[in-house]
């Protein structure tokens, strides 16, 4: 069986923006610690760093356009407004269903189809395998940057957390 895109990138979205069952204990510790939900939300590693929310719109961002350049469609627009756990939740649930609407034969063909991402004035183009694994799979490192945050923060987590279940664990 060979490789598609499809299954190098939607998946591997999918399964990163399980990041919000990290939010669960990043909640729950904060309650616990007296802590202010909205300090939590507005962490960040280092000054010039994005927030825990900032890194998840990222995480979203990249997921989303990241399929919809891949298959010549259009990703949904999110106005990147969080500054609730319920809000943060809510955008990878709503990322995950747009790209459990993005269909494996969608990415026929995606592997040489020519990829232009970012603004303007920087806009780069590639060919879709390339985009993928040079741009848009290395960009959602943004999950990895909300896990570090919130172990800085305290709160319990660790690598089974992050990795969550594998798909076909059973097989």
């Amino acid at each position: 069986m060979s490789l598609s895109l499809y299954d190098a990138s939607v998946p591997v979205f999918t399964r990163g923006l399980t990041v919000s069952t990290l939010l669960d204990k990043a909640e729950a510790h904060a309650a616990g610690s007296g802590a202010a939900l909205s300090t939590s939300v507005e962490a960040r590693l280092a000054p010039d760093m994005l927030t825990l929310a900032g890194q998840v719109q990222r995480a979203s961002d990249t997921a989303k356009f990241g399929a919809a350049r891949l298959t010549g469609t259009q990703a949904p627009s999110f106005a990147d407004d969080e500054t609730t756990f319920d809000q943060l939740r809510e955008r990878c649930a709503k990322t995950i269903a747009y790209l459990g609407t993005v269909a494996p034969e969608t990415f026929a063909g995606s592997e040489t189809r020519i990829v232009t991402f970012g603004g303007w004035a920087n806009a780069s183009t590639l060919r879709g395998d390339r985009y993928l694994f040079q741009f848009a799979l290395p960009t959602f490192f943004d999950v990895t940057t909300a896990y570090d945050i919130l172990q800085h923060e305290g709160v319990p987590v660790g690598k089974c957390d992050y990795l969550g279940r594998y798909e076909g664990a059973d097989a």
